[in-house]
């Protein structure tokens, strides 16, 4: 097909936008930020390419941040216990290289263990790995990880590779897109904020490490910290093999790093020893959150169930979840997703609109609730819910198209037709949904 033939006429009237044209403006929106080639590391003082600046970096942040906090089922409701992560953090990058940045630091509804950073400072702890720290000094030990990523401008090197590598993907390559209708609900647009949590090489965890044992003396915990760190992680390896192979997935563990923790512990940070590591406090501070151990361990078992497709055992697992604590987001939306899955839609949507309630500011409830309706040509409930969730996380890609079919749905031609024609712009006309977005325009009258 010629570039010509592929055009939106567009009712404000602008001039017609073709393929070419769409494809490059998607390049230019996902590369914009990227090219600011070289910068000079805060911590060596040596040139290193990072591809964007410090500004970019914050706006990087910003963009994507919360859509993959959102992904794992957004910050814990104990909001006292958010608060104590983010005073450690702030005494941690107080004594860093880069003390100014914008950081904020959440625990997060997700059952797995893991902790990661977004360029600017936006770090997220599962609520998996907090139940299981002894003390404060290993609280700061994994946020003093993040921040020394942050510091070395890791994070801001590994998601300007990985945009390029995913710009690559979108642009010449059509055929791998094929997301289905529930993908996209489930995944969102195609360049997830999830995609951008690149694993760092050896030597960049090797600074990292080093950083955050440097930032925790300098903070007044032990360096020793970070040792008893990885300790616990090789501890839960033990009880759940094959766990590493998942968690800190964009921080691969070895013995190697482990040992040059103890040997730093032992001699350049040895003076940190003196300092406490706070156990005390931290049991006291985080015991709302240490109470739902049993219901995370659960929800834990359940969400391995699921990626291995065991839908059954999932769902005992999330309903012994619930039976803990009836309350909880994670378990009430997990729980509804596997009754999605499994076609019992009233159930579903039985257990998305609890999980709605207990956390209406967190998206994904939304999207469940609006999965439902779909399915069951409820087009009204479905934009409703659809535009809930655009409402509180902007930009998602699956979900204009979404809104699209839900209008269309209600013989809104006109309104799904512009959600359409987003959908094409932002996708480069590719995918099932790009597909089915262009057939509709054409048979009413907007593409040629």
């Amino acid at each position: 097909m010629h570039d010509s033939a592929w055009m939106t006429c567009d009712p404000a009237g602008r001039r017609p936008m073709t393929r070419r044209e769409a494809l490059k403006l998607l390049g230019a929106s996902l590369t914009a930020p990227l090219f600011s080639g070289c910068a000079t590391s805060p911590i060596t003082g040596e040139t290193i390419f990072v591809g964007m600046s410090e500004a970019q970096e914050i706006a990087l942040d910003r963009k994507l941040a919360p859509q993959q906090f959102s992904q794992d089922l957004g910050p814990i409701q104990q909001a006292s216990v958010n608060a104590y992560v983010g005073e450690v953090g702030a005494r941690v990058h107080a004594v860093s290289h880069r003390p100014h940045l914008p950081y904020s630091y959440r625990g997060l509804n997700a059952n797995y263990l893991n902790a990661y950073t977004f360029p600017a400072g936006s770090v997220g702890v599962t609520r998996a790995l907090l139940v299981r720290l002894d003390d404060e000094a290993q609280l700061a030990a994994v946020l003093g990880h993040e921040i020394g990523h942050v510091n070395a401008r890791h994070s801001a090197q590994q998601q300007a590779k990985a945009m390029l590598a995913q710009v690559a993907l979108t642009a010449l390559d059509a055929a791998t897109s094929r997301s289905e209708w529930g993908q996209l609900l489930v995944q969102g647009g195609a360049l997830g904020a999830s995609a951008l949590l690149a694993s760092y090489s050896r030597e960049q965890e090797r600074e990292a490490d080093y950083l955050g044992q440097r930032y925790l003396v300098l903070a007044g915990y032990p360096a020793s910290a970070m040792v008893r760190l990885h300790q616990v992680l090789l501890e839960e390896e033990k009880n759940q093999p094959g766990l590493l192979e998942s968690m800190f997935s964009t921080h691969p563990m070895t013995q190697e790093r482990i040992q040059r923790a103890q040997w730093l512990a032992e001699t350049e940070f040895a003076d940190g020893e003196r300092f406490p590591v706070q156990r005390e406090r931290f049991m006291d501070r985080t015991a709302p959150l240490r109470a739902l151990r049993p219901t995370i361990e659960r929800c834990g078992r359940g969400e391995e169930a699921m990626g291995e497709k065991k839908l059954t055992e999932a769902e005992q697992h999330f309903r012994e979840a619930i039976t803990l604590t009836p309350d909880d987001y994670a378990a009430n939306l997990r729980l509804a997703q596997i009754l999605l899955a499994r076609g019992r839609l009233d159930e579903a949507r039985s257990y998305a609109e609890h999980a709605r309630a207990v956390y209406p500011q967190e998206a994904q409830a939304h999207k469940v609730l609006a999965a439902a309706a779909l399915q069951q040509r409820r087009y009204e409930e479905a934009l409703v819910a659809l535009e809930a969730y655009d409402r509180l996380l902007p930009g998602d890609a699956g979900i204009t198209f979404l809104r699209g079919v839900s209008l269309e749905g209600l013989g809104r031609r006109q309104e799904a037709a512009r959600l359409y024609a987003d959908v094409l712009q932002r996708s480069g006309g590719q995918g099932q949904a790009a597909a089915y977005a262009r057939q509709r325009l054409r048979q009413w009258g907007y593409l040629r």
